[in-house]
C-alpha cells in the first residue's frame, strides 16, 4: 500500500497542552496511561504519531475557551478580549517553544513549505490557524499576529465579537466586517468553520482571498448549523476552497450519539460519504480534504473504527482506493489539495 503525504487542516495542539496537560512530545502510550474524563476522550494525537503517519503538515490551532461554555470542563476561559489574547499568545508561545527545540517547523512562507515538503527529516510542519477570533483584541491588531506567524483565521466558534457562530446565528458585526477588510489587505486565509450561515455569506461578499472550511462536514447527512448546507459548499469551491471533513463520529453519522456512541457503528466510508458529497457538488476532487479534528473535546472512543491514533489516517488512502477514487484522487484528498492551496496562499 502506498505511503501518502498527509495534510490534516485541524488539530488543537496547544490547547491540549496547555490546558489539558497532555505532552505533545510523549508517546502515545505515556499519555494514555492517565486517566481521561468521558468528555476529554483517550487521546489521538502526539508527536511521534504523526510522524509515523506521515502527516506532514498541522494546521495547528489557537483556541481559547469563553468562559461558561459545556465543552471543556478545566482549563482557563475568558471573559475579556484581554484574557483572550494572553491565553493566545500563550499558545502561539507553546508553538515558539517546540519548534526551538527543533522538533516541529512553523510554516509562514511558500518557500518554507516547499522546503519542508521536500526536506527527509521527521519533522511535522504546523501552520498557525486561529479559531475563533476573540484573541484579535481589534483589526488593527492582525499584523501583529500575522507577523508572529499566524497565517489562517477563522471568525467564530459559538458567537464571538465578530461574527455569529455554531448555535448562535447571526450577521458579522461591525467589528467582524473590518476583520474581513484587514485580513484581505494582510493576506491571511479566511477559516469559515463554525460561522453562522448569515455571518457565512457576509464574509464571502467582504472578503477577496484565499477561503477554507478547515474543520466541516455536510449539512445534508447532519442537519445542524455547525455543518456546511450545500450552498455554503458550492459558495466555497467556486472560491477554489477546500473543505477538510472532521473525523468525530458525531459530525459523520447524525444518529450515532442515539445509537449509544458505538466506535464500530461509524467507518472510514462515512467519512468518504462526507467527502465524496463535496465531490459531487464541485464536479471534481480539488476541494475535499482531511481536517480530523482529532482530540478536540472528543477522543479515540469517538472515531472511525479503523482510527486508533493519527498515524490511522493512513488507512484513509486505501479506503478512498475501495471507493473507486484513483490514485490521483487518493493524492488531492490526502494531502494535494491543501498543499495547492498553502501555495496560492502562503506569502512568498
Amino acid at each position: 500500500m502506498p505511503r501518502y503525504v498527509i495534510v490534516d487542516a485541524h488539530e488543537d495542539i496547544a490547547f491540549n497542552a496547555l490546558s489539558l496537560h497532555r505532552d505533545f512530545l510523549q508517546d502515545i502510550s505515556k499519555l494514555r496511561s492517565k486517566k481521561y474524563s468521558e468528555k476529554e476522550g483517550t487521546p489521538i494525537v502526539c508527536l511521534p504519531e504523526l510522524q509515523k503517519g506521515n502527516v506532514r503538515v498541522v494546521f495547528a490551532t489557537i483556541w481559547v475557551a469563553p468562559c461558561g461554555t459545556s465543552h471543556v470542563s478545566k482549563g482557563p476561559c475568558y471573559k475579556t478580549p484581554e484574557e483572550a489574547h494572553a491565553q493566545g499568545m500563550a499558545q502561539l508561545d507553546y508553538y515558539r517553544r517546540i519548534e526551538n527545540k527543533g522538533l516541529i517547523k512553523i510554516i509562514e512562507t511558500r518557500t518554507q513549505l516547499k522546503e519542508h515538503l521536500s526536506s527527509s527529516n521527521t519533522k511535522v510542519g504546523l501552520v498557525i490557524l486561529i479559531e475563533g477570533a476573540d484573541p484579535i483584541r481589534a483589526p488593527s491588531e492582525l499584523k501583529e499576529w500575522f507577523r508572529a506567524g499566524v497565517r489562517i483565521v477563522g471568525p467564530a466558534w459559538h458567537r464571538t465579537r465578530y461574527s455569529g457562530g455554531t448555535a448562535a446565528p447571526g450577521p458579522l458585526s461591525e467589528e467582524g466586517k473590518k476583520l474581513m477588510e484587514k485580513m484581505e489587505s494582510i493576506g491571511l486565509v479566511l477559516d469559515t468553520s463554525h460561522m453562522a450561515e448569515e455571518s457565512f455569506f457576509d464574509a464571502l461578499d467582504l472578503f477577496h482571498g484565499q477561503v477554507i472550511a478547515s474543520h466541516s462536514n455536510c449539512r445534508t447527512f447532519i442537519p445542524t448549523d455547525r455543518h456546511l448546507s450545500d450552498e455554503m459548499i458550492k459558495a466555497l469551491t467556486s472560491r477554489n476552497g477546500v473543505i477538510g471533513t472532521a473525523f468525530f463520529n458525531g459530525f459523520l453519522d447524525f444518529d450515532w450519539e442515539k445509537k449509544g456512541r458505538v466506535k464500530n457503528e461509524v467507518t472510514l466510508s462515512t467519512v468518504i460519504k462526507h467527502m465524496k458529497h463535496v465531490c459531487d457538488l464541485s464536479g471534481d476532487t480539488c476541494h475535499s480534504a482531511v481536517g480530523s479534528d482529532f482530540d478536540g473535546g472528543f477522543g479515540m472512543e469517538a472515531v472511525p473504527s479503523e482510527i486508533d491514533t493519527v498515524a490511522d489516517l493512513q488507512k484513509l488512502g486505501k479506503a478512498l482506493s475501495n471507493e473507486g477514487f484513483s490514485g490521483s484522487e487518493v493524492s488531492n484528498i490526502m494531502s494535494g489539495n491543501w498543499i495547492r492551496l498553502l501555495e496560492r496562499a502562503l506569502p512568498q
